[in-house]
């Protein structure tokens, strides 16, 4: 008899957190987790509900089975939004580790799909 495996994370949601900056690199990181949500792998969530405490928003984020942060450049904004928050246990991918660079890399379609990948690496369980 065959039994089925199935991932043990699934019971409360995949949260991802991107930077939405202005620059190109919070572009890609707003489309990356965009694209990541619309193929099931998480689902977007509030950064700016986290830097002002919202508690609904804060309460979801702590109940989330696994937290992805997205940040576009080394300033790491988001990161440092959601640490200053209480919250220190997520995965972390920072667009510069992928030789993009703030004002130099557009959002083209590769691009976008290179940060889709690494982000559905990091989420799986």
């Amino acid at each position: 008899m065959s039994e089925k495996k199935s991932c043990a994370c699934g019971t409360a949601p995949k949260l991802i957190f991107p930077c939405s900056g202005s620059a190109d690199v919070g572009e890609i990181a707003d489309r990356a987790a965009r694209k990541l949500m619309k193929d099931g792998v998480g689902k977007m969530f509030c950064l700016a509900g986290i830097g002002g405490r919202v508690s609904g928003i804060m309460k979801s984020t702590e109940s989330a089975s696994k937290i992805l942060v997205i940040d576009g450049c080394p300033l790491s904004c988001a990161k440092n939004c959601l640490e200053k928050a209480g919250f220190d246990k997520f995965e972390y991918l920072n667009l510069s580790e992928l030789d993009m660079r703030k004002g130099e890399t557009g959002a083209t379609e590769g691009n976008i799909e290179k940060a889709v990948s690494v982000g559905k690496e990091k989420l799986a369980c």
